[in-house]
């Protein structure tokens, strides 16, 4: 008879949501690897049925207190491309440049503040051996002070332009309830310049970490940026050369319930798995960085593409950079707008809209869909990243395992952890606790 050996280091803090990952190894290789993700469901794109377009970016804020900008801001896009489309006038909903870049600004403030939570409070211990970011503040209080600062800075942004840090209250189709002063925006000059000179050394310092040899060799699918680094706007672009729009990628991504999970799956044309991230924008758009970002990578050693999982907190602390100096160029030409918000067009009742729309949230690539009529939402679809990232990280975790297997159980629970804290997943904003199973089998 066949003997089995079962190890269970426990829960796994430091990641959103509430999972089991079992890998199973049999005469000495992987023979299965599963991400169970067992989070309660949602309903959010029931909650909106029925209700005014108006309050979507309010209702879908919901579904991330770390990234409720992301979901606010793809909303709202999804909503004026549904009346363009339907007036057939691309720019007829469409918000003029003053309140794009005020979006942008209160889009980098959100991508600061969730990379820094990442790196330095979720990720970076793992590099150390520490348990939680208290431990790792004990060994480097000056990394720990840095990252509070960080992401202190990130939330003044949101506070600033979107009315609060956690679920910001400006923000409306359209564009803003109320446009900030001159004055408020330009007070976030001086803490912006100190956070430009922190990331820098946040890129220093965790380029020197010891990271596990692994490649892997995901469809990467992110926006790819119209002449600058992609946050909030872009054509959806893959490494194998596909190009969309929003709409577009919404039909290509085919989802799909599987039993060992609560989430859906996503394919390419419904049978290639794919990933979005930072590795993922990183890849499709490093020569559209900033120029201190770029010159940051190129330090890091990080080169066009990086294929090695465990170094995305490199390209994360690199996006750090980014944020900082196209926060600091908004900053240094803004004067408010006209007007806070262009008003949606008047269409008949009976017409149905239909609008698409995709992001870059930190942990990568958000899609809306909405169908709308009468001024209602009929039909909602939301494609957060981490349940686009499921297949792509039971690969990476297979990937590791196998790399891993001279490893004792316990080293090797810890290094299939870190395979997935490397993609700092979103599974769930009430749980945080992810349990590791590791079965070792022997055939008879």
């Amino acid at each position: 008879m066949g003997t089995e050996r079962l190890v269970e280091p426990g829960a796994l803090s430091r990641v959103e949501g509430e999972g089991k990952l079992r890998v199973v190894v049999r005469d000495g290789a992987v023979s299965d690897v599963e991400l169970n993700i067992f989070e309660p469901p949602r309903f959010f794109e029931a909650f909106v049925v029925g209700r005014p377009y108006t309050e979507l970016p309010d209702i879908t804020a919901r579904i991330c207190g770390i990234c409720p900008v992301a979901y606010q801001l793809t909303a709202c896009e999804a909503v004026e491309d549904a009346f363009c489309a339907a007036l057939d006038d691309p720019f007829v909903a469409t918000p003029g440049p003053e309140i794009e870049r005020l979006r942008r600004l209160l889009y980098c403030g959100e991508w600061l503040q969730s990379h820094a939570l990442h790196v330095y409070f979720l990720h970076a211990p793992d590099f150390f051996g520490c348990n939680d970011a208290v431990e790792l503040g004990a060994l480097h209080p000056e990394a720990l002070h840095r990252g509070l600062f960080l992401k202190n800075t990130g939330n003044k942004i949101m506070t600033v332009v979107g009315g609060r840090a956690v679920h910001p209250v400006n923000v409306r189709v359209g564009g803003f309830y109320k446009a900030p002063s001159r004055e408020a925006i330009t007070a976030l000059e001086e803490p912006l310049r100190r956070a430009l000179a922190e990331s820098l050394q946040t890129v220093e310092w965790v380029s020197g970490f010891a990271f596990p040899e692994v490649q892997t060799e995901h469809v990467l699918v992110a926006l790819r940026g119209e002449g600058q680094y992609p946050i909030e706007a872009g054509q959806v672009a893959s490494s194998d050369g596909l190009r969309c729009a929003a709409r577009e990628f919404a039909e290509i991504a085919v989802e799909e319930q599987v039993a060992r999970s609560s989430a859906l799956h996503s394919r390419l044309y419904g049978r290639l798995p794919y990933l979005t991230g930072p590795a993922a924008r990183y890849a499709i758009n490093s020569s559209l960085l900033p120029p201190l970002a770029r010159a940051a990578a190129t330090h890091a050693g990080l080169g066009p593409v990086c294929r090695n999982p465990f170094r995305s907190i490199v390209i994360r602390a690199v996006e750090m950079v980014a944020a900082c100096e196209e926060a600091l160029r908004v900053v240094s030409t803004y004067e408010p707008p006209r007007a806070p918000a262009v008003e949606m067009p008047s269409v008949p009742a009976s017409e149905l809209l239909v609008g698409a729309a995709a992001t870059e949230a930190p942990r990568g690539l958000l899609m809306h869909h909405y169908e709308l009529q009468d001024g209602l939402v009929r039909k909602a679809r939301i494609m957060p990243p981490t349940s686009q990232n499921q297949l792509a990280i039971e690969a990476d975790l297979r990937a590791v395992a196998e790399s891993s297997l001279e490893l004792s159980d316990e080293q090797l629970a810890h290094r299939a952890e870190m395979a997935v804290r490397n993609h700092d997943p979103c599974i769930s904003c009430a749980a945080h606790f992810l349990d590791v199973r590791v079965e070792r089998q022997t055939s008879p």
